[in-house]
């Protein structure tokens, strides 16, 4: 029987947990969803990454409205996938941040990966209705940029490419906590179908080398202690790697696309089939690191119909 294409078959609702990971920094987690972040400072709040709905954005805010009152000023977001960013007008922010490398990659490609993702998860797009359009930034930067809440700074740095080209990440110095977004995941597969794999342990070692005493990640549970924290980041670098080596050696060897799955499954089922959309990812994985691995720098824009054609070839 042919699998379920992506995560049709993922149904369940999730169990939210609300974890505070620093004096007033919070992590939104659900089992392997999407997670956010929410800085709170002395004055308002920052939220870093929006949810895929407008409905799911509600959640988060139930969940600020129990801590504090304070205006939700901010939504940072971390790049430009629709899960990330179409519930950002929920907020009713007075500014939108992204990188000027991800507020370039909506004007590209912002629509076709709207129209993809929602073919692909259709729970995280429970209320789709709401959505008013794509998702556009009111301030952007290229390498850093720092925000003061009040006296609360939060640094925010282009680190280097992984999840994506315009990956950013969220730093409060005063509790030395991150929110990486998508370049980190504890527990979770990584999506890699926009990945840039050979910079991707790079990226990692740069949030490493910042010594976070704790991290928000971009799915999984909130990393408290160097510990955790070092185990997420050992743990997504050996999966970004344990992906890329098998198939780059296919790809440059002459060898085909099945091939590249064949050996890609080989090496990485046993160690991470039980991580969350481990199997909605890995056709896309192996898509964007066979391009890669060629010489295709730039990763090409998935639709709902390349979605579709490529999970086929792959599953059947």
């Amino acid at each position: 029987m042919a699998k379920a294409f992506a995560s049709h078959g993922d149904l369940t609702e999730k169990k939210i947990s609300f974890t505070e990971v620093g004096r007033d920094l919070w992590a939104f987690t659900a089992e392997g969803d999407p997670n956010t972040g929410v800085i709170i400072g002395d004055d308002s709040v920052m939220v870093v990454d929006a949810q895929a709905t407008p409905r799911l954005a509600g959640k988060v805010i139930e969940k600020i409205r129990s801590v504090t009152d304070k205006p939700i000023k901010y939504v940072m977001l971390t790049h430009y996938h629709a899960v990330r960013v179409l519930g950002a007008s929920a907020y009713q922010a007075s500014e939108v941040i992204m990188s000027q490398k991800s507020r370039a990659m909506v004007a590209e490609r912002g629509q076709e990966d709207w129209d993809s993702e929602f073919g692909r998860f259709p729970r995280l797009f429970q209320g789709h209705e709401s959505i008013p359009g794509l998702t556009w930034p009111t301030l952007t930067f290229s390498d850093q940029m720092t925000l003061y809440l009040g006296r609360r700074r939060v640094d925010l740095m282009f680190l280097g490419r992984a999840h994506t080209a315009g990956d950013i990440v969220a730093r409060v110095p005063d509790e030395n906590v991150m929110f990486t977004g998508d370049i980190v995941e504890y527990h979770s597969a990584c999506y890699c179908g926009d990945a840039h794999f050979e910079d991707w342990p790079a990226t990692l070692e740069a949030i490493r080398t910042l010594q976070p005493s704790a991290i928000a990640p971009g799915r999984g549970d909130a990393l408290i202690g160097d510990a955790k924290v070092n185990e997420a980041l050992d743990n997504t670098a050996d999966f970004v790697s344990s992906t890329y080596r098998p198939i780059a050696r296919v790809a440059q060897g002459g060898g085909s696309l099945k091939q590249a799955w064949d050996a890609c499954r080989a090496e990485c089922d046993l160690k991470f089939s039980s991580y969350a959309i481990y199997e909605h990812c890995l056709p896309f994985n192996v898509a964007r690191a066979y391009d890669e691995a060629l010489g295709i720098d730039t990763p090409r824009i998935w639709t709902a119909e390349r979605d579709r054609r490529m999970w086929e070839e792959l599953q059947g």
